[in-house]
This record gives C-alpha cells, sequence and structure tokens, in this order.
C-alpha cells in the first residue's frame, strides 16, 4: 500500500509486547454493548435462534471488516486520516468522518462512564441506597413518586438524573452528575497521558478484569433459585421471529458491526503500532471470536441472574395473592403456600367463582416475568441493580458489577480517543512543539466541557439521541467507503500483495468474496433498510413524566421538530467531509492541471517539449 518514508519521520511508537495489542483491541471491541445489548436481542428474538442471524453478520460483514482495518493500519502505520489519503487523496474525508465520529461518541460515552462512577460510589453504603424509597418532605410517609413507581426507578430517574418531563424542558446543570463527568474525564487522562505507552499498561487491567467478574457472577448466579429457568428461556431457541420479521437481520448486522468498532479508526491506529510483518489475519480472527465468545460469556451471566429476579417476581406476586385468599377464606395460616397455590386456586375457583372473581387478584405467569426486556442504561441501572439489591451480600456484588461497567467503559474509550488524537497528528493540525500531554489535555477538556449538556436535567434525552444516531447511518457509510476504497481504488491486487508482505501468505477465496462482492452488499443493505424503516415513522423517546395519567409507565412522544433536525445533523454532518474533501482534491486537481496547460514551465520536460514542437512548426 505504499511505503512509509523513514527520513525526517519521527519514529513511530510501538506496543510493548504482542499481548499488549491484542488486549487494546479486544477492550476496544468489547464494550457495554456486549453486557447490555446482546442478551437484550437474544430476549426478544427467540433466544438462541438469534445467534443464526448473528453469526452469519459476523462471518459475511464484521470479520472482513476487522480484517481490512487491522490490514491497512498496519502496512501504512498510520491514522484513520493518514490512511486513506494515502490510498487516495479523494478519500481523505473518510478519515476526517471517522474522527468526527469518535469524538462525538466519545463525549456522550464518557457520560455513561460518569453515571457508572456515581452507582459505584453509592454501592459502599449499608442498605443500598437504591434499597428503599426516601420520606417525603413533611417526613410522614414515603415519596409519592418512588411509592408509584419503585425504589430503583426512583433512584435512577430522581435522585440520579433528576431527568425534566421532555427533552424540551432542559433543567439545570446537576452538581453530583458534573462531578462524576469530570472525575471520568480525570480517569480517562491519566490512562492516556503518556499515549499507548501509559495506555497499554492500563488495559492489562481494564481488558481483563470483566472476564474475572464475569465468571464470578456466573458461579454466583448460577445457584441462585430460578438461575435456570433464565438459561433455559435463552437457549430455548425459537425461529419463527427469524423467519418472519426481518428486522431480526437488520439488528443483528448492526450489532456485530458496532460491537468491533469497526470505522471508528481506533482499530486502524492501534494497528499501527504495529511492526509491518505481523500476521494481522490471525489477529482479526481471534479479537472477532473473542468479542463474540464474550457476548455469549455475558448473556448466561445475565439471563442467570434475570431468571432469579424473574423467579423473585414471580413467587412475590403469588404470595400477595395467598394473602388475598388466605384473608377472604379465613384459611388457617401456612396452609395455602407456594408449592400448593395452584392446587388451592383451582379449588376455591372451581367452588366460589364468583367471590374468587371479585377479589383483586394479580395475574401470575413466570414466562411474563422472564419477558420483561431492558436493554441499555435500563439493564445496567435499573434491572440488574434490582437484581443485585435480593442477593446476599448485595454490597459486594453491586461494587463488582460497577467495576465491571467502568472496566468496559473505559476499554472503549482508549478506542474513541485514540481514533481523534491519531488524525489530529496526521492532519498537522498541531505544532510539534505542543507536548502529547497538553494535547490529550486539551482534547479531554474540550469534550468534558461540551459533555456538560449531558448532566441537565433533559441530559439522559440527549445520550440516547446521541446513542441511537452519531453510531448508526455515519459509520455504515464510512464502512462502506472503506472497502470501496481499498478494494476497488486501491486494488484487490495491491492489497493482497502488501498483505503477501505482511503476512506471508495471500488472502483465501472467502476473504476475497466477501471484500469484492458479500461484505459491501449486506453495508449497503443494512443502511438502505436501516433508513427505510427511519423514515417510515417520526422518531419518538420515552420520557419519565410523575404527572402522566399511566405512570409508573414512560410516556412516549415524538421529538420536536429542532430536536428532529439536530438528529438529521448528527446523520450528516460527520460524513459530509467524504464527499467535499472528494470534491476539494478534484478542484484543486483540474486547477493545477489547467495551471500547467497555460504556464508550461522550461524547466521540466513539458516546457521543453513545447517549445521544441513549436521549433520544429516554424521551420516548416
Amino acid at each position: 500500500m505504499g511505503k512509509t518514508g523513514d527520513s525526517g519521520v519521527e519514529e513511530r511508537p510501538k506496543w510493548d509486547n504482542k499481548i499488549q495489542y491484542l488486549l487494546t483491541c479486544i477492550g476496544f471491541a468489547v464494550g457495554l454493548g456486549n453486557i447490555w445489548r446482546f442478551p437484550y436481542l437474544c430476549q426478544i428474538y427467540g433466544g438462541g435462534a438469534f445467534l443464526i442471524p448473528y453469526l452469519i453478520a459476523l462471518v459475511f460483514e464484521g470479520l472482513p471488516l476487522l480484517y481490512l482495518e487491522l490490514a491497512i493500519g498496519q502496512r501504512l502505520r498510520m491514522g484513520s486520516i493518514g490512511v486513506w489519503k494515502s490510498i487516495s487523496p479523494l478519500l481523505g474525508g473518510v478519515g476526517i468522518a471517522s474522527m468526527i465520529v469518535s469524538f462525538l461518541v466519545s463525549i456522550f460515552y464518557n457520560t455513561i462512564i460518569a453515571w457508572v462512577l456515581w452507582y459505584f460510589f453509592h454501592s459502599f453504603q449499608n442498605p443500598l441506597p437504591w434499597s428503599q424509597c426516601p420520606l417525603n418532605d413533611n417526613h410522614t410517609g414515603y415519596d409519592v413518586e418512588c411509592e408509584k413507581s419503585t425504589s430503583v426507578n426512583y433512584f435512577w430517574y430522581r435522585q440520579t438524573l433528576n431527568i425534566t418531563p421532555d427533552i424540551e424542558t432542559s433543567g439545570s446543570l446537576q452538581w453530583w452528575l458534573v462531578i462524576c463527568l469530570a472525575s471520568a474525564w480525570c480517569v480517562v487522562y491519566i490512562c492516556f497521558i503518556k499515549g499507548i505507552e501509559s495506555m497499554g499498561k492500563a488495559v492489562y487491567v481494564t481488558a481483563t478484569f470483566p472476564y474475572l467478574v464475569l465468571t464470578i457472577f456466573l458461579v454466583r448466579a448460577l445457584t441462585l433459585p430460578g438461575a435456570t429457568d433464565g438459561l433455559v428461556y435463552l437457549f430455548t431457541p425459537d425461529v419463527s421471529p427469524i423467519l418472519k420479521n426481518p428486522q431480526v437481520w437488520l439488528d443483528a448486522a448492526t450489532q456485530i458491526f458496532f460491537s468491533l468498532s469497526v470505522a471508528f479508526g481506533g482499530l486502524i491506529a492501534f494497528s499501527s503500532y504495529n511492526s509491518e510483518r505481523n500476521n494481522c489475519e490471525r489477529d482479526a480472527v481471534l479479537v472477532g471470536v473473542i468479542n463474540s465468545a464474550t457476548s455469549l460469556y455475558a448473556s448466561i451471566s445475565i439471563f442467570s441472574i434475570l431468571g432469579f429476579k424473574a423467579t423473585n417476581a414471580y413467587n412475590s406476586c403469588r404470595e400477595d395473592n395467598i394473602l388475598d385468599l388466605t384473608n377472604h377464606f379465613e384459611l388457617s395460616d401456612q396452609n395455602m403456600t407456594l408449592e400448593n397455590y395452584y392446587q388451592w386456586y383451582d379449588y376455591l375457583n372451581s367452588t366460589f367463582p364468583d367471590e374468587v372473581a371479585s377479589l383483586p387478584l394479580k395475574s401470575c405467569n413466570l414466562q411474563t416475568f422472564l419477558d420483561q426486556s431492558a436493554s441499555g442504561t435500563g439493564l445496567a441501572f435499573i434491572v440488574f441493580t434490582e437484581a443485585v439489591m435480593e442477593m446476599p451480600g448485595s454490597q459486594v456484588w453491586a461494587i463488582l458489577f460497577f467495576i465491571m461497567l467502568l472496566s468496559l467503559g473505559l476499554s472503549s474509550m482508549f478506542g474513541n480517543i485514540e481514533g481523534v488524537l491519531t488524525p489530529m497528528h496526521d492532519l498537522k493540525i498541531v505544532p510539534k512543539w505542543i507536548p502529547n500531554e497538553v494535547l490529550t489535555a486539551i482534547i479531554c477538556l474540550a469534550s468534558f466541557l461540551m459533555s456538560l449538556i449531558f448532566t441537565l436535567g433533559s441530559g439522559n434525552y440527549w445520550v440516547e439521541v446521541f446513542n441511537g444516531y452519531v453510531g448508526s447511518v455515519p459509520l455504515l457509510i464510512i464502512a462502506f467507503f472503506e472497502i470501496i476504497g481499498v478494494i476497488y481504488v486501491y486494488g484487490m491486487k495491491n492489497f493482497s500483495e502488501d498483505i503477501y508482505f505482511m503476512t506471508g501468505s495471500r488472502p483465501n477465496i472467502y476473504w476475497k468474496a466477501c471484500w469484492m462482492v458479500i461484505s459491501p452488499i449486506m453495508l449497503l443493505a443494512v443502511l438502505i433498510a436501516y433508513v427505510g424503516l427511519q423514515a417510515q415513522k417520526h422518531p419518538t423517546y420515552p420520557t419519565w413524566n410523575p404527572d402522566y395519567e399511566l405512570f409508573p409507565q414512560t410516556q412516549v412522544k415524538d421529538y420536536p421538530d429542532w430536536v428532529f433536525a439536530i438528529i438529521l445533523l448528527l446523520c450528516i454532518v460527520p460524513v459530509i467531509s467524504i464527499p467535499v474533501v472528494a470534491l476539494y482534491e478534484l478542484i484543486c486537481c483540474k486547477i493545477q492541471r489547467s495551471s500547467a496547460r497555460a504556464e508550461p514551465s522550461p524547466y521540466c520536460n513539458d516546457g521543453f517539449v513545447v517549445e521544441t514542437q513549436e521549433q520544429n512548426n516554424q521551420r516548416f
């Protein structure tokens, strides 16, 4: 892909060892989505049957893109902007687009880490602060909002976010979140202060610790009552959603795509610190397989604990009914138990149907409680914290859980920040006399100031906007142009020779077929399908409004027009650099050619040829 000249060029940093590089790539790929997004998709799309479209997307979309990025970064030893400008100046906008997306993602992603820190600090309290409702202002009872919902919901929506009723009501900055956000950015800066030298040391902890916590959770979860029900629910395949719902295939493709963190530019930057002679094919397969295996491994722990939570809710539901039946029919205590509840219910319902029908009995079904799905912050800060609260030694499990989320978040943040810093060096917009420590500090400070919008009362709504739209259409477009740029602009033959130079073997037919046909078609199909589905409806968002008549259910509202305009900008602005840079390069090239024709230089061969031809014409 061209040689990187060494003369006059500052020596590029290198990883201390191969393990450090692999841990960094794995840490970047394995993020919060593996914990709170993949299990949710399994839950709503037929359990284990979701693995079918997921694995197809991994094999034909995820791995080829991952291999391509690691290969070009390693060969050219540059960041995203430098790589694409080297392939073709027309593709310089692809690198700029990756840098913008990485920056936008990092400012909201670190807000989630700030929330994790807030919960982590409160996990040391006994009892856990989200385990009970606070008293009202008069100290005569519990807070009304908390009583209507739950203590877990109240702690998240009111005591953590202090959320407003809708996105149009901004509210004020929440000082406790500002402090947590500043702390999160300080942690990122400290880990990144020496570039890959300090970050490479940090990943030994941040990339491995989540696996230790997941294993501890798994061992503990499997001993909880109801864990088996959760695992049976996970692994019992239901193929009907796959056959009937095209949304399943779309979600599987986007999940594997975003889970591997391709198109952010971070993987290109990480691989650029490798030596050129490195088997990047093996690295790509290893990182991709470990990433997907982690999603499945995390799902086992998550569903074991969700099964425990569902069983507790199921038992609590039946206990309430037992109390109502026992009081109404004046049965002796301990006569009706959980074990014989249905026998008693059937007997009383057949003997006194009218009286049983008049009682406010709840419908108790274990499957219904297992079907209650949640993803993202809803899973981490509501469902899982409620489940942890019911576990013996809840403080210890809460501390471990939020340290795990912190480690996962930091590992992903390293890739996002690297996806910003390395291209900035490529652009040479930063004077060389400014140390890397100062540049990193400036980026972190600017990111902190911009992310203050997420600490407002409406901050959670804005996090959902950024999470839903910055990391969707722009990344699909960037990845599409990456494949087109390498395979059809630079050329499959040249790329194969580069891979042969690096690994000692040329790519096989599988890789070539994916790069040339399958992956571009899949990306284009996912992009068109995603845009088509979004265009069919006006975007909506759930709000937390205590005045809503169906509270504590969330009230679904349409985004205001001005927010919808911002959503469009978040989808368009990051990738507008792709056509703008290409157009700029074409115009510059045309101007240069016109100037060359109009003013031939006597100091180049072209000028000499013109003079000779004119002299020959005069002679004849």
